[in-house]
């Protein structure tokens, strides 16, 4: 693979919503001062050849267009592993990640777009439409009763360091006593977090009325929140994309609302050893 270093990768099918993709990865890469490799994969080695004269065209058209040309890479594998050996091996900043969120089917795109995601410790931005704007103000940082919410802070001062945004803390109203115990526990490490490291945000309290994640993508585009911010469900079983992770309805929500996602760390188990699960 060509050697960049931790470049911005988009994985390309040729179709318009990875171009989608594209557009965003251009913009990100103002802030972050990165290159941008378009990766395709395909199924056969003999394939990579003629792939490969297809995704060069594809970087001259895009760079004439957008004013950034992007490095190409076609690797054999399934999407669903080789995106993030990829990243991994390219040591990649981040992936944004073209996905289709076709109202009335959000639970099937979803699980896809999730499976690819849980591949990698690299984080996910997924996208659906062209950017809205070429920068990133206000994102909208939920927090629920799970501890892999505290994982979110590191990405936190990222992005704040980054991009020098506000940030919106919806916290869910849990009935459940313990649930709301835990969730206040992970309140209060985000927020001494935050205070530590003078970002500005607010904390706003979800109704309940409805699904936590139906609220949170309401929220958002009330809010007009320019992204949502999301840990993958810890050591996700094929159970969870089954019944429906959250990430799943998040991941292609029906207001096609940009979703950075992280697969957290393996949960430890005794004698130190971790659960299986991420990489």
């Amino acid at each position: 693979m060509e050697k960049l270093e931790r470049p911005i990768i988009v994985p390309w099918d040729f179709s318009q919503v990875t171009e989608n993709a594209f557009q965003h990865a251009v913009y990100m890469s103002k802030f972050l001062n990165r290159e941008i490799l378009l990766l395709h994969i395909v199924s056969e080695k003999k394939d990579i050849e003629s792939k490969k004269v297809e995704l060069k065209a594809s970087s001259e058209k895009l760079g004439k267009e957008y004013g950034k040309k992007p490095h190409v890479e076609v690797v054999v594998g399934s999407i669903f592993k080789a995106i993030g050996d990829a990243a991994k091996e390219m040591k990649a900043e981040m992936i944004i990640m073209g996905t289709h969120g076709m109202k009335g089917a959000q639970k099937l795109f979803g699980s896809k777009a999730l499976k690819v995601v849980v591949s990698s410790r690299i984080p996910f931005f997924v996208v659906q439409d062209k950017p809205v704007k070429d920068k990133i103000e206000t994102i909208l940082l939920p927090i629920d009763f799970k501890r892999e919410n505290k994982e979110k802070a590191n990405w936190i001062y990222y992005l704040a360091r980054n991009f020098g945004a506000k940030f919106i803390i919806l916290k869910s109203k849990a009935k459940d006593k313990g649930f709301r115990r835990k969730t206040l526990s992970n309140i209060k490490y985000i927020e001494s977090f935050l205070k530590g490291h003078d970002v500005e945000y607010e904390i706003v309290t979800s109704s309940g009325k409805q699904r936590f994640k139906k609220e949170i993508v309401a929220f958002a585009k009330e809010h007009q929140a320019d992204l949502i911010l999301v840990m993958a469900t810890r050591d996700i079983t094929w159970a969870d994309y089954l019944l429906g992770a959250p990430e799943q309805y998040l991941l292609a929500n029906p207001e096609n609302l940009p979703v950075m996602c992280m697969n957290p760390k393996p949960a430890k188990i005794a004698g130190g050893f971790r659960a299986a699960g991420g990489n």
